[in-house]
């Protein structure tokens, strides 16, 4: 009986937390996926939301190249970003699990309310503890610890390379630009 209750009310929870968010105001949803960037990036971002089943809809155009996602608040992995041409690049090869990534240039996404991830070192887990990211932003290239001399290692200030030793390794520097 106990069981019965209790996975009743987590079916009730989780569907009042999809409620809440599917109410939620375009207009949130711009500022929180604006919040992202730093302002002089912002203020030409695109901003697309993308929903479940990965079905984009613009919620406002942009003139700078850059595109702004306001994430899922409470999934791990889908918080707001704004990226530029090559890491959409980088990260549709990534979520398609190509071999490595394809853009011809370094990319650069920013995570100025911080962020989560499954992992560090693993770019397709999907469960475990987990970690925490303060805010930040990326360059979405191939970086090497042995080769250039940065850490592997996550770090709440600083400079480090996530993912390492995959094809998808890329650059964090915990600090605003």
């Amino acid at each position: 009986m106990n069981r019965c209750r209790l996975g009743s009310l987590s079916i009730i929870i989780v569907f009042t937390a999809l409620l809440a968010y599917g109410a939620e105001t375009k207009q949130a949803k711009i500022k929180r996926a604006l919040s992202a960037a730093p302002s002089r990036i912002a203020k030409s971002a695109k901003v697309v939301d993308m929903d479940a089943q990965g079905k984009m809809e613009v919620l406002r155009d942009g003139t700078n190249g850059f595109t702004c996602f306001p994430g899922h608040p409470g999934v791990v992995g889908d918080v707001a970003m704004c990226a530029d041409g090559p890491s959409l690049q980088w990260a549709s090869d990534w979520k398609s699990h190509k071999p490595k990534p394809t853009n011809t240039q370094p990319g650069i996404i920013y995570m100025l309310a911080g962020g989560t991830d499954w992992s560090a070192t693993d770019p397709y887990a999907t469960s475990g503890t987990p970690i925490k990211e303060p805010p930040h932003w990326m360059i979405m290239w191939p970086f090497d610890g042995k080769t250039s001399g940065l850490s592997e290692k996550p770090a709440q200030s600083g400079t480090w390379i996530m993912w390492a030793g995959t094809p998808y390794a890329h650059l964090m520097i915990n600090q605003r630009p």
